[in-house]
């Protein structure tokens, strides 16, 4: 339950704060009183009162919006002075995700999150796990001629990646891997010596780099995610497509977190088990 406040301290406060505001945009008294649509005197009493009577929710609100702050932070109700519409700009972005491997602007959340844990739900096989040769089949048709460029400045990226002491945890639904190791739906024409090859690289890395790297399966009859990177406490990313959906306010973040959690919990091969559990998938390759 929140502390009830004095009527002379809630007053007292939100003539500090108008005046704070009027300071930072440098807005003068006359001014703010044509913004606002009352005479100079009054925004002069507004500012020198000194008993507990507030405005009515009138000027409260128009003053807010001339001075482009919240009219709860003016009344003492939160410590933020951004109106909701900032807060929710700064706390959710939309950036363009093009069909290219770790992009500049991947790259710039992972060296963000340098040292925090980055838990991860790929769209399809994680691109920091896949053989020269998949990623060849996979991006030459969108990457033309310049394919061998793309790939080598993202293996710089990726070598980055790992060396940059951040843990990460990656979830896979389980059809994926049965899809890539028999060649069906997304994997369709992606030669089986390919495969091969990146099942082995993939029991590789899951033996030599545990538990940095920990892959886990789920089942998404039971449980389903869309494609999610969550770096650390800072940010989580969702992607949608064509775009990102990057989230920073740490109530978004750690309920991704949770979801992202709840998906361990409940896989259907975890970590531990990988490496056993891709064997048995090469030998029925």
């Amino acid at each position: 339950m929140m502390a009830k406040t004095d009527k002379r301290a809630r007053a007292a406060l939100f003539r500090s704060r108008l005046a704070e505001a009027m300071g930072t945009r440098r807005i003068s008294q006359s001014a703010l009183a044509r913004a606002i649509g009352v005479d100079r005197s009054t925004v002069s009493q507004l500012l020198a009162g000194t008993g507990a009577r507030l405005p009515n929710a009138q000027v409260v609100g128009e003053c807010a919006r001339s001075l482009g702050i919240s009219a709860d932070w003016l009344l003492g109700l939160t410590d933020r002075p951004e109106t909701a519409a900032d807060i929710l700009a700064n706390s959710l972005s939309l950036t363009e995700a093009p069909r290219a491997l770790v992009d500049a602007q991947i790259f710039e959340w992972h060296k963000e999150a340098a040292g925090y844990k980055i838990r991860h739900v790929p769209a399809a096989l994680p691109d920091m796990l896949k053989t020269r040769a998949m990623l060849e089949w996979e991006y030459e048709p969108h990457l033309g001629r310049s394919t061998d460029q793309v790939i080598g400045a993202s293996e710089d990226r990726l070598e980055w990646m790992r060396g940059a002491q951040s843990d990460y945890e990656i979830a896979l639904p389980l059809y994926e891997m049965h899809s890539f190791a028999r060649g069906e739906g997304y994997y369709r024409g992606l030669p089986l010596p390919v495969r091969r090859a990146q099942v082995e690289k993939l029991i590789e890395v899951t033996e030599a780099l545990y538990p940095r790297l920990r892959l886990s399966l789920f089942d998404a009859r039971r449980i389903y995610s869309a494609p999610v990177t969550i770096f650390g406490p800072l940010l989580a990313v969702v992607y949608i497509g064509r775009n990102y959906m990057a989230f920073r306010d740490t109530e978004r973040v750690q309920a991704l977190t949770g979801h992202f959690d709840h998906l361990l919990r409940e896989a259907s091969v975890a970590d531990r088990e990988m490496p056993e559990y891709l064997r048995g998938l090469a030998a029925e390759m």
